[in-house]
């Protein structure tokens, strides 16, 4: 199988792409952007700044609190947080104590969690008293292995007026700390010298973190990542950033980042906490997703990045109060999670004045595999070329062990320092995911003679229409063309005598109305005959996952196929 390398085109010197990375702790990592950034800020909260140095005490603080409970190597500590700076300290303090991480969904229902829970045997879960969160935490507490919540709350992270402000007015948002001795405040918990007790760990071989799949089928696998792992994927995505530390050095360029996407899924984890941490930056903390809210948090704090996926993106463009957004600060958008239309990357683009650059990545890849330039070459449509230190090839869509054919889509293989360990304790999936130590991605893709990817669809999201094969982003990009669709997923849904037949979900942009059987008269005479879809079906509303992703698994569960 042959190799496609990213120095064919201009925009990163084959040096910095061949580069390596030393093994390194992720909490390691932390303590040394502490050091160098001392009194700088690591996080803007609601307004309250947190510097390195005050974060970096929390983050000892915490390991101290877990260690003096006996927690450490071999031991699972669950995070079930929105992102609230808790998330920061109890991360990175988990981690120095020599626990692993795992992250939970704020979503996620008591059966879910509790599945979860059981799945990573974690026996600490850090949340907040938020009336969404706790109450769910606390029926795991007292029908699963959990032994013990460590509680905080949202209002003692704030600028103290606001945090008056918060318990006065937010009362029905928040829940009553029930008198447990298994729940301990997290203040409580924090109340300690600090000295931590260092453990030894290989970033090579030690796992910092359970990050559980989403999936497109079955049950969510817990990927084991690394410490190199994670750190090796901080640093390669610093190095794409001309104005990272990796890149100028003796430079000491603003870095401020909205961190709006929650922490526990990957894409954040890895594009926003990790990746800003190792260059010193500043992140802009957001709880959760509001467009009004972020659109005030870019004109309040001049952010220099702005990650996101496309329905974000769509959002803020859809709101009143971007006409008065200034932009000015921002360097460049990344956006991932899924396909960004060329429409609504020119749209934010224009009104932005920034560049949206498009990338791509796994949970079993730490976070990202590839990306588009932040300068030069940069192909709508395209995830962009591998990044510094990963190889990409094709293999064939039915046996993975053999290269794909020539001039024809293949399953997307990927290696390098970030690729995850294996599945925890799921050996024979782990087994199925890797074919002579590549990646099996589970993406379709081709790869043009500058290096870059374009993805065709999932594997497993292929429809077999009588023997043929429909790629249902095919159809959806179809279906994108038209003026009045905003949204778009299709599926396949059983037929008696094709096995299969397409059939496309939509929503409207405001101000249009079509019917389904209008969609579908339009749309069917510009597909192939088995690419026709059996109808075309106009919602008020597509589900999606957590970060916003269009969620074709929730939509076949939906309708039952």
């Amino acid at each position: 199988m042959s190799t496609k390398t990213p120095w064919v085109s201009n925009y990163l010197h084959p040096s910095k792409w061949e580069q390596t990375f030393p093994p390194l702790s992720v909490h390691d990592m932390f303590f040394g952007s502490a050091e160098r950034q001392g009194k700088a800020p690591i996080a803007d909260f609601m307004g309250r700044k947190f510097s390195y140095t005050e974060m970096a005490q929390m983050v000892r603080r915490f390991a101290r609190g877990l260690q003096l409970q006996g927690v450490g190597k071999g031991d699972h500590v669950g995070l079930f947080l929105p992102n609230v700076p808790h998330y920061i300290a109890a991360y990175y303090g988990a981690l120095a104590a020599g626990a692993t991480v795992v992250n939970f969904s704020p979503l996620y229902t008591v059966d879910e969690l509790s599945h979860q829970v059981a799945d990573s045997g974690t026996s600490i879960l850090v949340t907040v008293s938020a009336a969404a969160l706790l109450p769910t935490a606390i029926k795991v507490l007292n029908q699963s292995s959990l032994k013990q919540l460590i509680v905080g709350n949202v209002a003692e992270a704030l600028p103290r007026l606001k945090g008056l402000a918060y318990r006065l007015l937010k009362r029905s948002e928040t829940a009553d700390i029930p008198s447990d001795d298994r729940i301990t405040r997290f203040a409580r918990f924090m109340s300690n010298d600090g000295a931590f007790q260092p453990v030894a760990c290989n970033p090579e071989t030690d796992i910092a973190q359970l990050q559980y799949t989403g999936g497109t089928t079955g049950t969510p696998k817990g990927a084991m990542l690394t410490h190199q792992n994670i750190s090796a994927n901080a640093r390669q995505i610093n190095l794409l950033d001309p104005h990272s530390r990796a890149n100028n050095p003796q430079e000491n360029a603003t870095d401020r980042i909205l961190g709006v996407l929650p922490f526990f899924h990957v894409f954040a984890n890895a594009t926003v906490l990790n990746r800003t941490v190792d260059n010193g930056g500043e992140i802009v903390m957001l709880p959760r997703f509001e467009a009004k809210a972020a659109l005030a948090a870019i004109n309040r704090t001049k952010v220099t990045s702005l990650p996101g996926v496309p329905t974000m993106y769509q959002a803020l463009l859809d709101n009143p109060a971007i006409a008065a957004t200034d932009f000015s600060s921002l360097r460049g958008c990344i956006s991932g999670g899924a396909p960004l239309a060329a429409e609504l990357k020119s749209r934010f683009e224009e009104r932005s004045g920034s560049v949206v650059i498009e990338g791509y990545g796994l949970t079993e890849s730490s976070g990202v595999i590839s990306c588009n330039p932040y300068e030069g070459l940069n192909k709508i449509g395209s995830i962009g070329q591998p990044i510094p230190g990963t190889f990409v090839r094709l293999a064939d869509k039915e046996d993975p062990s053999k290269p794909a054919p020539d001039g024809e889509p293949g399953e997307l293989l990927a290696k390098g320092p970030q690729i995850m360990a294996g599945y925890w304790n799921k050996p024979v999936a782990t087994a199925e995911v890797f074919v002579d130590g590549w990646l099996r991605t589970g993406d379709v893709a081709t790869i043009d003679e500058d290096g870059f990817i374009f993805i065709v669809d999932r594997l497993k999201d292929m429809i077999a229409v009588g023997g043929f094969k429909v790629f249902p982003s095919q159809v959806e990009d179809i279906l994108y063309q038209n003026p009045s669709v905003k949204e778009a997923l299709v599926i396949g849904v059983p037929d008696p005598y094709s096995g299969e037949r397409p059939k496309a979900f939509v929503t409207l942009n405001e101000g249009h109305e079509v019917s389904g059987e209008a969609l579908a008269s339009w749309l069917n005479p510009q597909l192939g005959k088995h690419e026709r879809v059996l109808a075309v079906v106009v919602r008020e509303s597509l589900p999606k996952t957590m970060i916003g992703k269009l969620d074709r698994k929730a939509l076949r569960a939906e309708i039952g196929v």
